[in-house]
């Protein structure tokens, strides 16, 4: 079910910084049309740290109800309290979303222990397929492939969104886990790498504006047309680097609005792009095709 190519959706605004239900809904219904083949509402794209926790519900309930079960919904559940991440979890499930993606606990650091003893109280609380997300640049702390492993051996722990950029975690963490693990790459310049070291999909930033080319990509990868698939990922190179030249998602944002799709609107903390990053995001996405 959790494979391919999957968007971390962005979280439209509209211009007085409300939720842009319509806007999200058209973008979720683009998304299917394009052969994205999961979708992945309020993570870090898609700004959950400001949403409230009305918005932050009301996001995955849009999302399900558009993608009726055209391809899975893996909801962002995560906090760095327990109880409030099993509580987005419950309403995930309640509402019908087919797996979570809970990140590592940020600010509060906790130990290997902890983060073992965190992620099993969401996973006894709540029977959804359960994907860690380690991530950390953003978290601070860091999973190690042997606390991975010992989750691996709960019934509802499926998987890893892993964004360390390190190569050779899926490696180790096949290894802890077993083949029948699933790993995800967090980071779209490494997605096919990821996938030749075991890994089975990317959660991507880059998809939701080039979700067509993402795709075939990771068609082209499983069918075994390689030098498809690394032309694609060639041709995407600079926009992936566009989508990171400033804090994400203010650059995806950006890059959405000269779609149609949303406007560049983010929330503070989140500064608009800069002239010169809203530059090199036009000019990356001309150069891929992706601008008329």
């Amino acid at each position: 079910m959790f494979q391919g190519s999957m968007v971390a959706l962005i979280t439209p605004m509209q211009a007085n910084g409300t939720l842009d239900e319509k806007a999200f809904c058209e973008l979720v219904e683009w998304q299917i049309a394009e052969g994205t083949e999961g979708l992945v509402p309020v993570g870090t794209t898609g700004e959950s740290p400001t949403l409230s926790h009305d918005e932050h519900r009301r996001v995955v309930e849009l999302c399900v109800q558009v993608a009726r079960g055209r391809v899975p919904v893996m909801a962002g559940a995560g906090s760095n309290s327990t109880a409030e991440a099993i509580g987005f979890a419950e309403h995930a499930l309640s509402v019908g979303a087919d797996g979570l993606l809970v990140v590592t606990p940020y600010y509060n650091k906790p130990t290997q222990e902890g983060m073992f003893l965190h992620f099993s109280a969401i996973a006894d609380a709540v029977a959804l397929p359960l994907f860690i997300y380690n991530i950390p640049p953003r978290s601070v702390v860091d999973m190690t492939p042997e606390t991975m492993g010992r989750l691996a051996k709960h019934p509802n722990i499926k998987g890893v969104k892993d964004a360390t950029a390190n190569l050779t975690r899926p490696l180790h963490q096949r290894r802890e886990c077993g083949a029948d693990f699933i790993q995800l790459s967090g980071e779209d310049h490494t997605a096919l790498a990821f996938m030749a070291a075991g890994g089975h999909g990317c959660i991507s930033v880059t998809a939701n504006i080039a979700p067509r080319a993402c795709a075939e990509m990771h068609r082209a990868w499983r069918e075994g047309r390689l030098a498809d698939a690394m032309a694609i990922q060639e041709r995407l190179t600079p926009v992936h680097d566009a989508m990171f030249c400033e804090t994400s998602p203010a650059p995806v944002k950006y890059a959405a609005s000269l779609l149609g799709k949303s406007n560049a609107l983010c929330r503070l903390p989140m500064a608009p792009c800069s002239d010169s990053a809203q530059a090199r995001v036009r000019a990356a996405m001309s150069a891929a095709g992706l601008l008329n």
